[in-house]
């Protein structure tokens, strides 16, 4: 069957029946060898996974005030991404 021979079938399919299989398309497509057919994560499931996740180290824990933990954030990816080109003389 060709391409043009499929479309013409598809296009004879009612408006909710052409939605059914292009769902069904996208869930057969391969990403990267991750396929979407499985359902999302229940709140439940999520809440189990972090239970078992190793504990996170937090960057620059002792800064408490976020907007100054941001500051500084992008000021050292400012300095990692400028290098000695960045410094003040």
């Amino acid at each position: 069957m060709t391409f043009t021979e499929i479309v013409k079938q598809v296009s004879a399919l009612s408006s909710q029946e052409r939605k059914q299989l292009v769902l069904m398309l996208v869930d057969s497509l391969d990403f990267d060898g991750v396929t979407r057919k499985t359902a999302p994560k229940t709140g439940a499931e999520i809440a189990a996974m972090l239970e078992t996740m190793e504990p996170i180290e937090f960057v620059d824990a002792e800064i408490e005030d976020p907007v100054i933990w941001l500051k500084t954030q992008r000021e050292k990816e400012r300095q990692h991404r400028l290098g000695d080109w960045g410094a003040d003389e």
